[in-house]
């Protein structure tokens, strides 16, 4: 009796919560890592991995990403994991101000110039240049396990979802505020005969989420 192929999956890790208490917007910046919540956070994704039989580990060049990835990989000690340069945060002429707690400051008329055009975004990298680069890197991680088989990598928040709207056809336009990627969430990639068919989401440690205000707000 033929069975129906399993899918080759590869799990997208947001990092958990970033010490920043100066809120700065550190985007690429080198020396942001978690918090103790966030190391909470990291701690929940490692149960949520733990008895999944994961083929392969990837992680973003920044410290967030890696001390995210630390409990994972100690829970799969037969797997390297590999630094992945191209599911790095997205570039941000914005990187290092501090726009206040709730990035109120970003509003000033004097930021109007980097948010004129939200379709690029003008504030930072294309979101068309972050999506080809993720869908090619997503691509090479399913690529490198068995069929049927497991990745996971550590990225973060606007590359994750651009590469979501990318594999669901869906337009790059958004509000960054709205997307559907929470702190230490997991947006898998569904994979048959080398596409994407199916997007999961899910949020392992929701339950730790700090309640704060959303507003309009480059990517971080």
């Amino acid at each position: 009796m033929l069975t129906a192929m399993q899918p080759t999956i590869v799990h997208v890790c947001r990092h958990g919560q970033v010490l920043n208490p100066d809120h700065v917007l550190y985007g690429r910046l080198p020396g942001y890592g978690l918090s103790e919540l966030g190391k909470q956070m990291a701690e929940r994704l490692a149960d949520h991995f733990a008895d999944v039989p994961l083929d392969a580990l990837y992680v973003s060049p920044l410290q967030r990403a890696k001390e995210t990835m630390a409990p994972i990989a100690a829970r799969h000690p037969h797997l390297e994991v590999t630094e992945e340069p191209r599911v790095i945060e997205a570039g941000n002429t914005l990187e290092g101000r501090n726009f206040g707690r709730f990035n109120q400051r970003l509003l000033f008329p004097a930021n109007a110039w980097h948010l004129r055009n939200p379709f690029l975004p003008s504030w930072g990298e294309p979101y068309r240049e972050v999506a080809a680069r993720m869908r090619a890197a997503i691509a090479d991680m399913a690529a490198s396990v068995p069929v049927g088989g497991q990745a996971l990598v550590v990225s973060h928040q606007l590359p994750i979802y651009v590469a979501r709207l990318d594999a669901e056809g869906r337009s790059y336009l958004h509000n960054p505020a709205n997307r559907e990627c929470r702190l230490a969430s997991v947006t898998s990639f569904h994979f048959l005969d080398g596409r994407v068919v199916r997007v999961g989401y899910t949020e392992p440690a929701a339950d730790l989420y700090p309640v704060g205000r959303r507003l309009f707000r480059p990517g971080m």
